[in-house]
Order: structure tokens, then C-alpha cells, then sequence
């Protein structure tokens, strides 16, 4: 199975650092998760222009730029614009959601409470993308 390889977490959490770094090892041992804990250490890694995840994974709860903050001047530069943005936060709030699609977010998930539940968000998510990444280069090829 493809995944995407290289995908972005922004997340101030360490044990949420480690547990999805845990379930990426686990389940798409081939990909590339770069963690960091801030909006701001997202952006200076974006100063290298190589880098470029194909996903990024966002929380939304971030001491110093919140993960809108971060959503909104990503999909505000020409040179990210693209890339597709999931946030991953505990806020269930209708008014987060709102928000985040408003932002131009690809998906919201709302993080699961234990590792066995989150290691199937994470597969799902991770066929997801598959999916949509098989779907987005054949429309490309016609």
C-alpha cells in the first residue's frame, strides 16, 4: 500500500508527540512523520524550501500561535497553500469545526482517548489519504 511519505505534526504535547510517532512506526513504518511543538518550529522548518510534507496534522490548542493561527497563514502563502491540513485536536466544538473548515482545513478529527482506538484513527486516516492520493493522480493523468 502507498501512503503519502512525508507528513507534518504540530502538536505542544509530547505524549501525543510520542503516540502518534508510536502508531506512524506501527502502521506505515516507510513514511516520514517530522514532529514539532509549535506553530512557530512548523514554520522555521518551512524556511527550508525542501521541505515539504504532503499532509500536515494540526492541533488546535498551542500555548503562543494557535493551530488557526498556523491554518490560516499556511493557507495564506501561495507556496503551502496546497497541502492538505488535518486537524487533530480534542475539541469536539462546533464552533472549532466551523472554524477549522472556514480555514480551509481538509478534515477534523477529533483525537481519540486511548492508543488502541487512536491507532485505528490513524489507519484510517492514513488509507484515507491513500485513497485520495490514488484519486488526485489519476485525475492528473487524463
Amino acid at each position: 500500500m502507498l501512503f503519502p511519505s512525508h507528513y507534518l505534526l504540530v502538536d505542544d504535547s509530547p505524549q501525543d508527540r510520542l503516540l502518534a510517532q508510536e502508531a506512524f512506526e506501527a502502521l506505515c513504518p516507510d513514511c516520514m512523520l517530522t514532529c514539532v511543538g509549535s506553530g512557530r518550529e512548523a514554520l522555521t522548518l518551512f524556511d527550508d524550501p525542501t521541505f515539504e510534507p504532503e499532509v500536515i496534522l494540526l492541533d488546535l490548542n498551542m500555548p503562543g500561535m494557535s493551530g488557526f493561527e498556523l491554518l490560516k497563514v499556511l493557507k495564506n502563502d501561495p507556496h503551502r497553500v496546497h497541502i492538505p491540513v488535518v486537524i487533530l485536536s480534542t475539541s469536539d466544538a462546533r464552533q472549532d469545526i466551523s472554524q477549522a473548515y472556514t480555514l480551509h482545513a481538509s478534515s477534523y478529527l477529533v483525537k481519540s482517548a486511548t492508543f488502541t482506538a487512536f491507532l485505528q484513527q490513524v489507519e484510517t486516516f492514513l488509507h484515507y489519504w491513500q485513497v485520495n492520493r490514488t484519486t488526485r493522480r489519476a485525475g492528473q493523468a487524463s
